[in-house]
């Protein structure tokens, strides 16, 4: 786990399923763990440490969320349009695009690669965007492979980059992933250099 931030906490482990490392974040100034999945430690790698709440960018992150809730005894949050994915458990509440998750956590539009998609701001060191899946950062700032995007790649890359450029006017310094490696100090010129194409 490193601080990569002032307040924020960064970690990847190897996802189980699709066999790539994976990146989670824990924002300490309010407890809130994105899109967590434990490293091999487990749960001491989070000893010491706040967790208040779980939110997740896409339902598809669940990852260990269940795990990290039940021992923090908090709550996970979804965005609403991807509920339905938890009507067999664990017990997710929803969250709205726009809606302030914690103190120093926004929820803003994405809805692209798929309804729930949402970028989190964090309101540290300048600010960061998380992306859940829209985009991803192994080489520079990009996209999902074809075959993971949907039906119509093409037509949801133009919406990545439009809801790229809206988010400019976000207070942001730095990019986060949950696929790929932060950008940090200069998020919004590659942020930029996206949108435009």
């Amino acid at each position: 786990m490193q601080e990569i931030l002032p307040g924020l906490i960064r970690w990847t482990a190897m996802h189980p399923i699709i066999g790539v490392e994976v990146a989670s974040h824990l924002v300490l100034g309010s407890g809130t763990a994105i899109d967590p999945l434990l490293p091999e430690e487990g749960l001491d790698a989070l000893s010491g440490r706040r967790v208040e709440r779980v939110v997740l960018s896409n339902r598809q992150h669940l990852r260990d969320s269940k795990r990290v809730a039940e021992h923090f005894e908090c709550p996970i949050f979804c965005h609403e349009s991807g509920l339905h994915q938890f009507t067999d458990g664990p017990a997710v509440q929803g969250y709205a695009f726009g809606d302030r998750l914690a103190d120093d956590v926004v929820a803003l539009e994405m809805d692209a690669i798929c309804p729930d998609d949402t970028v989190l701001r964090i309101e540290v060191s300048g600010g960061a965007l998380l992306f859940g899946d829209s985009l991803i950062n192994y080489s520079d700032v990009g996209f999902v492979p074809d075959d993971l995007i949907g039906d119509d790649p093409e037509g949801v890359k133009v919406k990545i980059r439009a809801n790229a450029g809206g988010l400019l006017s976000e207070g942001f310094e730095h990019l986060l992933f949950a696929h790929g490696e932060p950008r940090l100090g200069d998020g919004r010129d590659a942020l930029r250099t996206l949108a435009e194409g």
